[in-house]
């Protein structure tokens, strides 16, 4: 058991800079994160990933899902956070009763990393989501970043759909 001077130095020595995209989609990927709010719900969820200790660097998305860029504070587990900032973000949605229907975010996430020199590619990609989802569609685009990182997949368990 080490004691809280020696944990603190360790910690001081512990040097870290780990990116990551992490994309999610709306339950069904339903339409429905509207204009009139979505820069709100993106503030939100960018607030939801600085209070976990990691630092946003930039939310954005359209109707059905959404691009997250920050850097993992890495005592932190993916999976920690993705379960904290989507259940407190869809609660968010909820309670200020944004839409017409009860809000949920589909289960799980595609999360990938880079390095920092990619960064700015991958802000500017992020920042012209309205412009890229003119000529792709959110499961082209999942796909395509899934086929980029050599993931393997299934397509029938990729998406959830109404039954």
């Amino acid at each position: 058991h080490l004691s809280t001077h020696k944990q603190s130095i360790i910690m001081a020595n512990t040097y870290h800079q780990i990116y990551l995209q992490v994309v999610f989609a709306v339950k069904y990927r339903a339409a429905i994160i509207d204009p009139t709010w979505r820069s709100q719900l993106f503030a939100v969820i960018g607030n939801l990933i600085n209070e976990c200790s990691c630092k946003t660097i930039i939310v954005n998305g359209i109707e059905d899902h959404v691009h997250c860029l920050f850097s993992l504070q890495p005592s932190i587990s993916i999976a920690e956070l993705m379960k904290n900032v989507k259940a407190k973000s869809s609660k968010f949605v909820n309670d200020e009763a944004l839409t017409r229907h009860r809000f949920n975010w589909q289960n799980g996430y595609g999360a990938f990393s880079y390095g920092k020199s990619q960064i700015n590619d991958v802000v500017k990609y992020i920042q012209n989501q309205e412009e890229h989802h003119r000529t792709f569609t959110f499961q082209e685009e999942y796909k395509e970043l899934l086929h980029n990182f050599n993931i393997n997949f299934e397509d029938q368990y990729l998406f959830q759909d109404l039954e």
